[in-house]
């Protein structure tokens, strides 16, 4: 067991070196061409929802996915240091969760996975997670901290 969430967190830490640390911005990339500055673009695509869907929909998933990091972050820090299968329950709801948003918001959950799991196989010994592991979570909470703050959720570490 333990070889396959190491070889997982191998996977995960592949993931998230790929992963990019810009936020996406949605409305500037769904503005007609002939438009040249983001602004009018982004309040014109928020007042008319140009691709058919209400404007708010978008920002109810982020701020649903914020708040579901949040409360994943709380749960890993409340595992005992020495409860891999806590760790191990941590883990499969980040990567559940992971496959539920897109763009870098999958990184917020990847990393949590990835510390998750990694802590997982260093419970038994006492030693915590890689600074690796807690660096990506920190990169991941930095990277989408104005998406969710503009969603209205504050990401914690």
């Amino acid at each position: 067991m333990k070889k396959l969430l190491a070889t997982a967190a191998a996977a995960s830490l592949a993931a998230l070196t790929a992963c990019s640390v810009s936020v996406p911005d949605n409305d500037a990339a769904s503005a007609p061409p002939s438009q040249p500055e983001p602004g009018p673009a982004r309040t014109s695509a928020a007042v008319g929802g140009s691709a058919g869907t209400p404007s708010s929909s978008p920002a109810q998933g982020t701020k649903a996915a914020c708040e579901l990091f949040n409360s994943l972050f709380e749960r890993y820090a409340a595992v005992p240091p020495d409860d891999s299968e806590g760790y191990e329950d941590v883990y499969l709801q980040a990567e559940e969760a992971k496959g539920t948003v897109s763009g870098d918001l999958r990184g917020l959950f990847a990393s949590l996975s990835l510390l998750a799991i990694d802590r997982s196989g260093s419970a038994g010994s006492g030693s915590g997670a890689a600074q690796e592991s807690e660096d990506a979570v920190r990169d991941a909470v930095f990277a989408n901290a104005g998406t969710c703050t503009d969603a209205g959720v504050t990401l914690r570490l």
